[in-house]
């Protein structure tokens, strides 16, 4: 759904968050993808990518975001929760959306190479899955695929 519009404020508040969250990981030199954590309205958690920093190669936005979330809860699963996210989640981070049963996935610009929600292994698609939330791509995609673009091209010239 490229070029997908919001419906609600608190849809434009949290990729707002989102992508202030990849803008401070690019600020880091690490990939800049952000996520945000919403139920009822209320954000319960924002992170970005950090597995340079945490030296740990499951520290996606995606997994950041839902730990934070879980913690907040006191809860594993985040029934009734939505994620917002500026890139397609990879397949890890698609993995972790279906464990902890997220309602709704929200991202951005879409990851032909590296993606596992629209693109590769599909992951909510398959019969191994357990719960697949509500998918809805395209939001921001320019802006979202600016910051990648950009923050690239700085890096290999």
């Amino acid at each position: 759904m490229p070029g997908a519009a919001f419906t609600t404020a608190s849809e434009t508040t949290a990729f707002d968050r989102a992508f202030a969250a990849a803008r401070a990981a690019a600020a880091l030199g690490e990939v800049p993808v952000g996520a945000v954590v919403v139920r009822d309205g209320s954000v319960l958690a924002v992170a970005h990518n950090q597995p340079r920093l945490l030296r740990d190669p499951t520290a996606h936005a995606e997994i950041l975001a839902i730990r934070a979330a879980c913690a907040a809860l006191g809860a594993e699963r985040l029934v009734g929760c939505d994620l917002y996210v500026t890139l397609e989640p990879c397949p890890m981070c698609a993995g972790a959306i279906s464990f902890a049963r997220i309602r709704r996935l929200y991202y951005a610009a879409s990851d032909p190479k590296g993606g596992g929600v629209e693109h590769g292994p599909r992951v909510f698609n398959q019969a191994t899955c357990h719960h697949a939330p509500d998918v809805y791509g395209g939001f921001r995609e320019q802006e979202a695929a600016t910051l990648l673009r950009d923050f690239f091209a700085q890096r290999r010239p």
